[in-house]
């Protein structure tokens, strides 16, 4: 495989394909269970993060400290959340990537690759959609290079701030020659669930 700082994997696994909006309707009781976790299992969950997101590496203390209270929070459609001081910070499905909450995000928006849809793919974004070709290769659209599975943020047209966070299904330069059906999937979008939860007791 081509090494990549912001790949965990080369693909998206089948079974993960095309699953759309990861936090629509959630709630604090779809989280069935909070385990504390060995340090050396913290330490291996630090540094799996760190290769995704080598940006965040000088302020990563901040985000994660050594003395915080860690939980590992279980909940419904295999979604696991790394959970520091009662604030979920990173998630992941299966054993997909791990992809940072939006408030997270919004705090170290340099953190990952941004892409941008176009005004008229806004509202679907925010709807909980997975994105299309055509509202990144629009006008309006916007992308970092990218390769097929990396972990990227998506911004609407106009705006400063991520309103979801996603995986690739495809890389850049194919979203550019195919330009058509989905190109980022696994959603987490502004006001859904995930974003609504900003503790978990």
């Amino acid at each position: 495989l081509k090494s990549h700082p912001y790949r965990l994997f080369s693909v998206i696994p089948a079974a993960a394909a095309h699953v759309g909006a990861m936090f629509k309707g959630f709630v604090p009781e779809d989280v069935s269970g909070q385990n504390q976790v060995k340090s050396s299992v913290q330490r291996g969950l630090k540094q799996r993060i760190l290769e995704i997101y080598p940006r965040l590496e000088p302020v990563f203390k901040d985000i994660w400290p050594k003395d915080a209270a860690m939980m590992i929070a279980k909940c419904k459609d295999h979604i696991t959340m790394v959970v520091v001081d009662k604030v979920p910070i990173f998630w992941q499905q299966r054993d997909g990537p791990w992809l940072p909450t939006l408030r997270l995000l919004h705090m170290y928006p340099s953190m990952m690759p941004k892409v941008q849809v176009d005004q008229g793919a806004i509202k679907f974004v925010l709807r909980g959609a997975s994105i299309m070709c055509p509202g990144l290769t629009s006008p309006g659209g916007r992308m970092e290079d990218v390769d097929e599975g990396d972990c990227v943020q998506v911004l609407a047209e106009g705006t400063e701030h991520a309103c979801a966070v996603g995986v690739m299904t495809m890389s850049s330069e194919d979203v550019k020659k195919v330009n058509k059906g989905v190109c980022i999937d696994q959603i987490h979008f502004l006001n859904d669930g995930l974003w609504k939860i900003k503790e978990l007791s």
